[in-house]
């Protein structure tokens, strides 16, 4: 049976698994994590490390995109950019964005990151670009 997705993309995304933890929500679309932080929290290598790990072992070795919906307000260490450029299997990252402060923090991070890196006004625009990188 098929998921039913928390967000308005268009049919050709299909929600295969969900996952809950204490950083947030991350939602399987194929190979195209859309992960969606708690507010308040500070996201970094160590308190990811494990979920990632998970979220490794579901995808297996298959190229994949991680999208960083940011629904809510959180902050991040730039500097663990340099652990996900490590990891083969990531074609990019994207982030989106729903105001424009949040957006120049956003080209800030891209400065960490070697992988393939875009900012998005919206979701549906950010998932359809990680499908090209696919």
């Amino acid at each position: 049976m098929q998921k039913i997705s928390p967000h308005k993309l268009p049919p050709e995304f299909h929600l295969d698994k969900e996952m809950e933890t204490k950083i947030g929500m991350y939602y399987f679309y194929g190979n195209i994590v859309v992960v969606e932080a708690k507010e308040g929290i500070t996201l970094s290598y160590k308190t990811e490390f494990s979920i990632l790990l998970k979220a490794l072992t579901i995808l297996e070795s298959d190229p994949w995109v991680y999208i960083a919906n940011r629904v809510h307000s959180y902050s991040i260490k730039p500097l663990d950019y340099n652990y996900l450029n490590e990891i083969p299997s990531l074609m990019g990252i994207a982030i989106v964005n729903y105001n424009p402060a949040a957006r120049s923090n956003a080209v800030l991070e891209s400065k960490f990151c070697t992988k393939q890196f875009a900012v998005f006004h919206n979701l549906v625009n950010a998932v359809q670009w990680a499908k090209g990188l696919l």
